[in-house]
């Protein structure tokens, strides 16, 4: 596990951790991916999962939906006036870009928070209280404002290198309930 990183400022922790994530996705990439395995074989039945559509250095997720009993019951998040939603997803679906650029599902209604069991979220960073390091748009923050979707779990998914021991926090940070790294998954409490 990495020092604190609380003495930099954000856009220089940015900096550093999409280096060092980068540096190290390769490695990490298989084990995520089985690990994101397991963990979405558990969901119920019924239960949507979130992932999201990887940009240049996030672990890709995507091949979830090759799996029996999980390939349709995916989401990905969608910014839509100024809002982060989730829509199901399936592979070969159309996608447009977001309001941030990201191919999200176009199709369908927004999904409430209810129908999702896990939301699994890109990060630069997190730290031993689930405080994520994202890219600064605060999307995740504001979306988990909302009760409803507080009330989902919601996991950081990074190399391990990425883990530190505490970063900078702001008010209106919302811990993530722990993270998905190549070792598996470290929750921080029960869910």
């Amino acid at each position: 596990m990495n020092e604190p990183a609380t003495t930099a400022s954000k856009p220089a922790l940015r900096r550093q951790f999409r280096s060092l994530r980068l540096a190290q996705l390769e490695r990490a990439q298989p084990a995520l991916q089985r690990a994101t395995s397991t963990l979405a074989e558990q969901l119920n039945a019924e239960q949507l999962l979130g992932i999201y559509w990887p940009l240049a250095g996030e672990a890709d997720l995507r091949p979830l939906a090759q799996l029996a009993g999980v390939g349709h019951r995916l989401a990905l998040p969608r910014v839509h006036a100024g809002q982060l939603g989730y829509r199901r997803w399936r592979p070969g679906a159309p996608l447009l870009n977001d309001d941030t650029g990201i191919p999200a599902p176009q199709l369908g209604p927004d999904l409430a928070a209810a129908q999702l069991g896990l939301l699994l979220v890109p990060a630069l960073a997190v730290d031993q209280r689930g405080i994520r390091l994202g890219y600064g748009g605060g999307w995740f923050d504001r979306l988990r404002q909302d009760q409803a979707w507080c009330a989902v779990p919601a996991l950081a998914v990074l190399p391990a290198a990425c883990v530190v021991q505490e970063l900078p926090a702001d008010p209106w940070d919302v811990p993530f309930n722990g993270w998905l790294d190549e070792a598996g998954v470290h929750w921080l409490q029960a869910v």
